[in-house]
């Protein structure tokens, strides 16, 4: 009797096995026409401006972490900057030089983005970003420095993700841009309002495999962006990022259990678009405000995805939620 209950948890798991590979390699990336996603135009030309240099920063396996540092003055918190999707830490460039003297600012290309990505679209592990974050907070605080860590949609993602994870004790504050929650929280639109691709059945196969902690496809890419066209074909088009693998993505975000790492967020103030094309910025404060109180939160009206980083009424938000620390 014992030997045909093993035999049939046997055959059940080699069947769920591979249907999870069936589910893998039956769906991949395909051509994106750039059209229908976010309008970055804003953002490209508020960077034609010199931006800060880069400079790289060891990380615990040597990987030279590209940062852009904004020197702030003396009894000041430091301000890290998550930037989005697809994007790198160029997003933050006015932005970090207004809030100069508030914050000693750091904004990283993470992992996987920007102009030295290391793997484009990939990291090494699940939670990697996480550790990185944790490594560069610690190379560059000063003693008893109150850290204040703030992101953009994605980047505001991670954000509360750290909150929740193994470093989040080292947050006194946060800022969240329209952040992704969940693909399906109720603050996100389908497909980000066309901004992403979503490889869901690959996703679901992958979630699977790791259930048994098969890892070996978490490098497939499981999410693509519809960047536009003049990004791709402008001077930044080498540093835009157009797909994800699985562990980069899931490192992207907080936990599937979101609201317990929203939960965790240390005091912060959300900041959404009326004008939003990604996400429901009217959905965070009853989202949110659930399972926490710790939070404030604004609607600026007019305001879309992107441009609320460069809105001077973001500028002011931060301004007066720096001033506390």
């Amino acid at each position: 009797m014992a030997m045909n209950i093993l035999l049939r948890i046997l055959i059940s798991v080699a069947i769920t096995l591979v249907v999870a590979v069936i589910l893998v390699f039956t769906q991949g990336p395909k051509p994106m026409d750039g059209e229908g996603g976010l309008d970055f135009t804003n953002q490209l030309n508020s960077n034609v401006q010199e931006p800060a240099p880069l400079q790289a920063l060891p990380m615990r396996d040597g990987y030279p972490l590209q940062v852009r540092t904004y020197g702030g003055a003396d009894d000041v918190p430091l301000l890290v900057l998550v930037h989005g999707s697809g994007w790198h830490g160029l997003q933050f460039d006015m932005l970090a030089k207004g809030l100069q003297g508030k914050a000693d600012v750091i904004v990283p290309d993470l992992r996987g983005h920007g102009a030295a990505p290391g793997r484009r679209g990939d990291i090494d592990y699940i939670g990697q970003f996480e550790d990185d974050l944790a490594d560069m907070i610690k190379a560059v605080a000063k003693p008893d420095q109150k850290i204040i860590m703030a992101g953009h949609s994605s980047g505001g993602g991670l954000v509360v993700r750290f909150a929740g994870g193994e470093h989040g004790g080292m947050l006194d504050g946060a800022v969240l841009l329209a952040p992704f929650l969940k693909h399906n929280a109720p603050t996100t639109r389908t497909d980000s309002g066309g901004w992403a691709r979503v490889l869901m059945r690959r996703i679901i196969g992958l979630s699977i495999l790791n259930t048994f902690q098969i890892k070996a496809f978490n490098n497939l890419p499981i999410i693509q962006f519809n960047m536009p066209k003049a990004v791709l074909e402008g001077p930044l088009g080498d540093t835009a990022t157009v797909a994800y693998s699985y562990r980069l993505n899931q490192s992207y975000a907080p936990r599937s259990k979101y609201l317990e790492d929203v939960a965790a967020l240390p005091p912060f103030v959300l900041l959404a678009g009326g004008a939003d094309e990604a996400f429901f910025a009217q959905e965070y404060a009853p989202t949110m405000g659930a399972v926490t109180d710790k939070g404030q939160y604004e609607i600026m009206t007019g305001a879309n995805h992107l441009d609320i980083v460069n809105d001077s009424r973001t500028l002011a938000v931060f301004e007066r939620f720096l001033d506390d620390y």
